[in-house]
């Protein structure tokens, strides 16, 4: 993970931290969005990976999808 990205995965790690607890469980995809986060950045970097997840965030809503939505790009061995 570039130092941009690491920068960027910093309030996701806090919302996990802090707001996560409280919220509950009851996320509508797999994986959650703070676990998309960290992917996508650890993945496509600062600015492609914070982009992905302002896409998947703005589609998390009551008339939203739901179901198993990963983070594009090629899958991991």
């Amino acid at each position: 993970m570039s130092p941009l990205a690491h920068i960027a995965a910093l309030p996701v790690r806090a919302y996990r931290l802090v707001a996560s607890p409280w919220v509950g469980r009851s996320c509508r995809y797999q994986p959650t969005c703070s676990a998309y986060a960290l992917e996508a950045l650890e993945r496509h970097g600062a600015i492609k990976g914070s982009w992905l997840t302002l896409r998947r965030l703005a589609r998390c809503h009551p008339w939203g999808g739901s179901g198993i939505d990963n983070v594009p790009g090629e899958d991991r061995p």
